[in-house]
């Protein structure tokens, strides 16, 4: 409830200025038929995309009375709990199903007031409440009729939704901009990457340095470049083993999951946190006992980590020595020969074409005989540390970006909910005097609600 509402505002309820919520069909969603069945699902992103709305198997016996209609109000009962739409269009016949409840607004009641106020965040509070101490949260019909909401004068109605609808036009307009920032981003990071695997970003420093030349590596077979990209005259293409010592991570003991070998002190890093790593391992959330230790391997820092399984090709080096299991390929870099840093980058461009060796099976995975065959352009050592340098100074600019865009987007959102709670507070548009108080309105509702009831016992 609100309270000091302006002069002509009253509080009321959602089932006092809307007919007789009402559960929906229950049937199963179908792949084909010829009407659509609306679920929480369609409605839980905000818009709903008939084309995707699957069809009712079981059509119900009276259509009419679970038949979406412009103006409706569906709010989900279960699952995304609270979650509401206003139907804005019916392109398809269409009923909704028994996890959601409809509330038709009465005249005198814009649509698009209700709408917007169960966006609010006194709608989300009280929604809470609702659900407060339930095992699995729900709302059902009666606890919404109750909900609290403050009525207003109709032309007033008219006049909030009208410049919430102008202003919130611009603030999803800025959503939207701000929303390509992270696509960019990604796009810029990628491109950073190619292009200094490529020997583009470096290309001034090969300029200043001539004298620079790849060591040569031992045993390595002639390379066929066919189908390669060009690379500046001194790198190689060098397989991936010869830049270090590579091989799988151990976890020997079966069953993998035996309690005693956890809960130790040695950190055990699992596909997971490299996945969610960033590229450097800096937190774990699991740990080898002794006996965990014993039939595995600790491995030590700047070891590039690469998934084998699960999450294919991602990589991360160590920042402290660590143990991980065999769904991991570690290489312990000779720094002779690569730089870890520069390796580790490499293998972010290739994670795509790793990833397409993977098999179509519900646990994808590659072999390190995949990852032995992989070719790495190698610059002399100097070049990969200049190269690393460029890229993390890059990185960080883009880092700087993301920040401030974070930084935006939760202003932005913020900046939806506070104006929603002006426009409730009475505080988005001015007061007109000779606008018919909410409590007149309220009293025709009722009137109407009566009239429309005995229609229905005439019937």
């Amino acid at each position: 409830m609100i309270d000091n509402l302006p002069k002509g505002w009253i509080n009321s309820t959602l089932g006092a200025i809307c007919s007789k919520p009402q559960y929906g069909w229950t049937s199963k969603a179908s792949h084909s038929g010829t009407l659509r069945y609306v679920g929480t699902t369609d409605i839980s992103n905000g818009k709903i995309n008939w084309e995707k709305v699957p069809f009712c198997s079981k059509i119900p016996d009276d259509i009419k009375k679970y038949k979406i209609q412009k103006d409706d109000i569906l709010v989900s009962r279960a699952g995304s709990v609270g979650v509401s739409y206003r139907i804005k269009k019916v392109p398809f016949d269409a009923v909704f199903a028994s996890y959601l409840i409809r509330f038709t607004p009465f005249k005198g009641i814009e649509p698009r007031y209700i709408e917007y106020y169960l966006k609010s965040d006194e709608y989300w509070k009280s929604i809470s409440d609702f659900t407060a101490g339930i095992a699995i949260p729900n709302v059902n019909a009666s606890k919404l009729s109750q909900l609290k909401i403050p009525l207003v004068p109709f032309k007033e109605q008219r006049r909030i939704v009208a410049k919430l609808e102008k202003i919130l036009q611009k603030v999803d307009a800025c959503k939207e901009r701000l929303d390509k920032i992270p696509t960019i981003l990604k796009r810029f990071r990628q491109s950073v990457l190619a292009s200094a695997c490529s020997g583009q970003l470096t290309e001034d420093w090969r300029e200043r340095n001539p004298h620079a030349k790849c060591i040569e590596i031992k045993n390595q077979t002639t390379v066929l470049t066919n189908g390669l990209m060009d690379i500046p005259q001194t790198w190689r293409w060098v397989n991936l083993p010869k830049t270090g010592e590579m091989s799988r991570g151990k976890s020997r003991h079966r069953p993998r999951n035996a309690p005693f070998l956890f809960g130790g002190p040695y950190p055990f890093i699992q596909t997971g946190d490299i996945s969610q790593s960033g590229g450097r391992i800096t937190a774990h959330k699991q740990t080898y006992s002794e006996a965990g230790l014993r039939q595995s391997r600790l491995w030590p820092i700047k070891t590039v980590c690469i998934t084998i399984a699960a999450n294919i090709a991602e990589s991360a080096l160590l920042t402290y020595p660590a143990c991980f299991p065999d769904s991991v390929v570690g290489i312990i870099p000779d720094e002779a020969v690569s730089f870890p840093e520069y390796l580790e980058f490499f293998i972010r461009t290739a994670k795509s074409d790793l990833s397409t060796f993977a098999p179509a099976t519900a646990q994808k995975n590659i072999n390190i005989k995949i990852l032995s065959d992989v070719l790495i352009p190698l610059p002399p050592l100097f070049e990969q540390h200049e190269i690393v340098r460029r890229i993390e100074a890059l990185f960080k600019i883009a880092d700087q970006i993301e920040e401030r865009y974070i930084i935006a987007r939760t202003y932005v959102d913020k900046l939806t909910q506070s104006i929603l709670a002006k426009a409730f507070r009475g505080e988005l548009v001015p007061q007109d005097p000779n606008d018919e108080p909410a409590a007149e309105l309220l009293k025709w509702v009722r009137e109407e609600k009566d009239r429309q009831a005995k229609k229905r016992e005439k019937s």
